[in-house]
């Protein structure tokens, strides 16, 4: 997949994370276009997540570089990389245990949110209007997904499938270009994942979006991804659409474990 330089969201050159003797990401070069849903695969301990913690500022890379929009992002701190317009979600759900599922949403509105401390105590005009602006917001994004109706619900209460449709709405608060989903299907059902699937479709299109997630769950990957990466202890070992992925050798050998 090769990518003109105004379509291209993110890409990675020769991007390594090493921790003392092991390698858990080798040589990783990725590049994915504007609006694209592109998924990264992979057994456990393929250094998946890895890839994402580089990619997010949570680690600084042994080696290469990241770019967005054609901008040199490596190193920046995970606030910096957010405020440029990459949101992601984690393997475990983070919900605020004792927020509603409005407050939850606004916590990442108050991102944009910039009034000091001074206007912020004695809730001047300005800030009032800012916080009406973030709670409006979030209700419409809510009303977007589908989630209105439990704004005053506790987060952590809902069904683990709306639980997990609410931290992508929170990242969504934060109003990306770009979003990066670390297992979303962890832990649904059937009927959840083919929900998931959709959902996922429907926010790329309804927010200009360009996606990028990690998935174990094939039936999900495979039916929402436009392209893939295969990572195998740290190294590239695949890339391509999903139909090239499920009849390559590499890929089932890593998988099943067989020549």
């Amino acid at each position: 997949m090769s990518e003109t330089s105004s379509n291209l969201m993110l890409s990675t050159s020769r991007l390594s994370m090493k921790f003392g003797g092991l390698t858990a990401v080798n040589d990783f070069n990725l590049e994915i276009g504007k609006n694209e849903i592109v998924g990264l695969i992979g057994p456990n301990g393929a250094g998946k997540t890895t890839a994402f913690n580089v990619i997010t500022g949570m680690y600084n890379p042994s080696e290469g570089k990241v770019f967005f929009q054609n901008r040199d992002i490596t190193g920046l701190k995970p606030h910096s990389i957010t405020a440029l317009g990459i949101a992601r979600t984690f393997q475990n759900i983070r919900l605020f245990k004792e927020m509603s599922v409005l407050e939850n949403v606004l916590v990442a509105c108050h991102m944009s949110i910039k009034s000091g401390m001074f206007a912020s105590t004695l809730h001047l005009p300005g800030y009032r209007a800012r916080e009406a602006d973030a709670r409006r917001f979030s209700m419409e994004l809510l009303e977007k997904v589908g989630l209105s109706h439990l704004a005053y619900e506790k987060g952590t209460s809902l069904p683990y499938g709306q639980q997990r449709r609410l931290e992508i709405v929170r990242a969504l608060a934060t109003k990306p270009k770009m979003l990066l989903l670390d297992e979303p299907a962890a832990g649904m059902n059937p009927q959840e994942s083919l929900e998931l699937m959709k959902f996922i479709r429907k926010i790329r299109d309804e927010f200009d979006l360009t996606i990028f997630l990690i998935e174990h769950h094939m039936q999900v990957v495979m039916g929402v991804c436009e392209h893939m990466y295969v990572l195998d202890y740290g190294v590239t070992i695949a890339h391509g659409d999903p139909a090239s992925i499920q009849k390559n050798p590499k890929v089932i050998e890593a998988y099943l474990g067989v020549d």
